[in-house]
């Protein structure tokens, strides 16, 4: 199971000013960046067996990333198989004799029936038994494991956190003057601490109503972030 979740990166000294302004000295505003992680975890609880990844790793969409142990979804899958040709054995029989009016379509019926559902029994089988291997949903950074080989992962718990590129936004408050002159698409320069230069960013969201209060109104908004 995968899991979408908005954490906090770090808080910065971070002044965002507006491009292209012929004002002589821009505003700047204090904001911080946010990332949207992503979170990547096994349906079932389950040991740890593998961990193909290490914090700080880049990956790419699909790459195994770890396992978890496999023996209980290997055994139903097999008992569920058995059960399988079980069914196929009883329709088998059940269409030979319909074919020389030896059998009633009753019975016929109900072979079909149960074929069909340990035909699905299997399948979920199956999927169970693949989805004790963790896959990349997406290309990114591994940010954090929080759980390592031989530790038991309760089930929908992330083994570990991805951060695709993309996912990195700027939040900065605006006064309520300054305001009006903001558009959703604006490109703004940011300057933070051990920054790369001429890091830009375009501005997607502009709350519609104040979000920080001091002395005075304050609009609250967001920028997703990327290098020129």
């Amino acid at each position: 199971m995968i899991l979408a979740r908005t954490a906090l990166l770090a808080t910065l000294a971070l002044t965002a000013v507006l491009g292209g302004c012929d004002d002589k000295r821009d505003p700047g505003f204090q904001g911080w960046v946010e990332a949207d992680m992503i979170f990547v975890s096994p349906d079932e609880s389950g040991r740890v067996t593998t961990l193909n990844v290490r914090e700080g790793d880049e990956v790419k969409t699909g790459d195994l990333l770890y396992s978890v142990d496999d023996d209980l979804q290997k055994a139903d899958l097999n008992q569920n198989k058995a059960t399988l040709a079980n069914a196929q054995q009883a329709y088998d029989r059940a269409a030979a004799l319909s074919k020389t009016g030896s059998g009633t379509q009753a019975t016929l019926d109900a072979a079909v029936s149960a074929l069909r559902v340990a035909e699905a029994r299997v399948n979920t089988s199956e999927t169970r038994l693949a989805r004790r291997n963790g896959y990349a949903p997406v290309s990114g950074t591994v940010q954090q494991i929080y759980f390592r080989i031989g530790e038991t992962v309760p089930a929908q718990r992330p083994v570990l956190s991805i951060l695709p590129p993309g996912n990195m936004k700027i939040r900065f408050f605006v006064h309520e003057d300054e305001l009006p002159r903001l558009a959703i698409g604006d490109e703004v320069r940011v300057t933070c601490d051990n920054c790369a230069a001429d890091l830009t960013a375009k501005i997607y969201f502009i709350a519609t109503s104040a979000e920080y209060t001091r002395r005075s109104s304050i609009a609250s908004t967001s920028a997703a972030s990327s290098s020129t």
